[in-house]
């Protein structure tokens, strides 16, 4: 059986994957990262998070980023999170990821791994679905 090539799978995965080292900077952007932030590897390697991260939801992320970085644990663990996140061009979205965390020779965290999907449609889709239910719960029974 013959090795996979982990870096061609990561480059040409469809969800996005993005790998930030201890301070927080972005060390990794794939393709799939640029379709879903708009951000090309040039605008988003070496920059902060807060590329991507809505302003209110700042604090709360670097928080427990720091908290994960200095314990290396994560309360996360293999859960699917759902955050709100901001495009290039300022647009909502609405993203579910799942975190990773990367440990040098000595068993240190060194980084950690975000594997993201734009779901900014389906939760579009089921805010406008929850709307139509509570419209049509207040219209009284013949």
């Amino acid at each position: 059986m013959q090795a996979a090539d982990f870096e061609q799978l990561v480059r040409a995965i469809g969800d996005g994957v993005i790998v930030c080292d201890a301070a927080g900077a972005i060390t990794f952007w794939n393709d799939a990262a640029t379709r879903i932030f708009g951000f090309t590897a040039d605008d988003a390697l070496g920059k902060s998070l807060d590329l991507i991260i809505p302003e209110r939801q700042r604090q709360r992320h670097w928080d427990g980023y720091h908290k994960t970085m200095a314990t290396g644990e994560t309360r996360y663990g293999h859960d699917l999170l759902r955050v709100p996140a901001v495009h290039k061009e300022g647009k909502p979205l609405s993203i579910a990821f799942t975190v990773a965390l990367l440990h040098d020779a000595a068993g240190a965290v060194s980084a950690i791994v975000a594997v993201v999907r734009d779901e900014t449609a389906r939760w579009n889709d089921e805010r406008a679905l929850r709307a139509r239910i509570r419209e049509l719960e207040a219209v009284p029974a013949k």
